[in-house]
């Protein structure tokens, strides 16, 4: 089998697998707020301080954050790399899109434990 030296010894049954896994962590995340919001309806700021200052809606935050942006890496690499055919411009382009991811991962990171 010949691979890609651009993949990092990825696979399509990698991607599968992370794909899937952190979609039903997401859902699982959008499901718990909708069913929250409706348990608690009317809430105000404190209701989301008192949510959010929880160990676990922290962790189960930060773990659907990181669902979310793995979800999104695998996305735009397979966009660029079916569309982008120029090595350099793709290799930029991946570049800056995990130097945002990273940023977005940090700033979720540093907002959580901030509350």
């Amino acid at each position: 089998m010949v691979k890609i030296a651009s993949t990092f010894g990825r696979s399509g049954t990698h991607d599968f697998i992370l794909i899937r896994a952190s979609a039903l962590i997401m859902a699982a995340y959008v499901v718990f707020l909708v069913a929250w919001l409706v348990c608690n309806p009317g809430v105000d700021y404190a209701g989301w301080v008192t949510l959010y200052s929880h160990l676990s809606m922290k962790v189960f935050t930060l773990l659907a954050l990181t669902g979310l942006l793995i979800h999104g890496w695998i996305g735009i690499w397979q966009v660029l790399t079916d569309y982008v055919k120029n090595a350099l411009l793709r290799g930029a382009l991946q570049y800056i899109v995990v130097i945002a991811l990273l940023v977005y991962w940090f700033t979720g990171l540093f907002v959580l434990w901030g509350v």
